[in-house]
């Protein structure tokens, strides 16, 4: 099984401790051998994290950040291997990030999801793996989700969710 993830670039860091309670539970029971992740913002980051450390426990488990651009030769070293998908290389530059999702969702069973918001990229990405059949995971809770369209900021959130 594989799993890929999609997120706001603004994510609250408590996400963090649900991202580290799901993954072992999606290695055990759920039996996801591989993991794609996208460089894009905060969560991304915040996934590229916690996978590094979950593969210290499950040394046999794969886990990729999945670029969406070659790398710059003075890029910063990242947490993970990276691949970079056949043919993306000839797509435009706006076009790249698209495609590369679009990518990492089809080649993905389960899809983990923070998504606050019905508008923008992760958004969308998170409707067409519901679209496409994908078994979907939220990790924002409703209450983040209604407050945030209300206009309360990711970080107002963090002090009503006990971390």
């Amino acid at each position: 099984m594989t799993c890929c993830f999609f997120g706001h670039r603004d994510t609250p860091s408590h996400i963090a401790n649900k991202l580290r309670d799901l993954l072992p539970q999606l290695v055990k029971e759920k039996q996801v051998t591989r993991f794609l992740v996208g460089n894009e913002g905060g969560f991304d980051r915040m996934v590229a994290t916690a996978l590094s450390e979950l593969q210290k426990e499950y040394p046999n488990i794969q886990c990729y950040i999945v670029l969406a651009y070659l790398p710059q030769a003075k890029s910063a070293p990242l947490p993970l291997e990276t691949i970079y998908p056949e043919g993306l290389e000839r797509v435009p530059k706006r076009f790249a990030i698209d495609r590369r999702n679009k990518w990492m969702l089809k080649q993905s069973d389960i899809t983990v999801g923070y998504i606050r918001f019905s508008t923008g990229g992760a958004a969308r990405y998170f409707e067409i793996a519901k679209k496409n059949g994908k078994e979907m995971i939220q990790l924002a809770d409703e209450y983040e989700k209604s407050h945030e369209v209300k206009g309360v900021s990711p970080f107002d959130c963090m002090a009503f969710s006990g971390t």
